[in-house]
């Protein structure tokens, strides 16, 4: 499985249960997609292991799993806040406008002009929504800077090329 993009399509949560069940946080708000894995990658800080999906359950509004490998809740509590992690070609499907977080990490931003101002580290979710974590080229002092990730301030991103436009460079202040 490591050949392919692997994509944090969901998070853990708390044991459900007697059996080992996981309650199940898809991070799109979309469940379709999960509920057709048949094996997946955890993540749980730099612990990785791939586990079998022996089924998927619905209790109050919530999607469960139950892994082959976990029969209790004490074996499941030892993975809650773990990612869910899976190929691009299992992951949610994106509508117009749409982006992987994955994708946009390692974007070089632009200015409208042209000249380049830095890359995109991370992908932070902010109270009023993402913001992009830039890495500044050739700034001394804070060189890194949160920028929300709005039509407004971001333009043009071509994730074939690896680059955004900046809009509004004046956030950058």
């Amino acid at each position: 499985m490591s050949e392919s993009r692997f994509f944090v399509t969901a998070l853990l949560g708390p044991p459900f249960g007697l059996n080992g069940l996981l309650r199940v946080k898809s991070l799109s708000g979309e469940t379709a997609h999960i509920k057709k894995l048949k094996t997946v990658e955890l993540r749980l800080g730099q612990k990785t292991a791939l586990f079998k999906i022996e089924y998927f359950d619905e209790k109050n509004g919530d999607l469960l799993v139950k892994f082959e490998q976990i029969n209790s809740p004490e074996e499941a509590r030892l993975w809650r806040g773990a990612e869910l992690l899976v190929p691009l070609e299992q992951a949610a499907p994106l509508k117009s406008n749409e982006f992987y977080i994955e994708d946009l990490k390692r974007l070089v931003l632009f200015s409208a002009s042209g000249a380049e101002l830095g890359v995109v580290r991370d992908v932070i979710e902010g109270g009023g929504g993402f913001l992009l974590e830039v890495e500044l080229y050739g700034k001394k002092s804070e060189q890194t800077k949160l920028i929300p990730f709005r039509d407004v301030f971001i333009g043009d991103i071509s994730i074939e090329n690896k680059r955004a436009v900046l809009l509004a460079e004046w956030i950058l202040e």
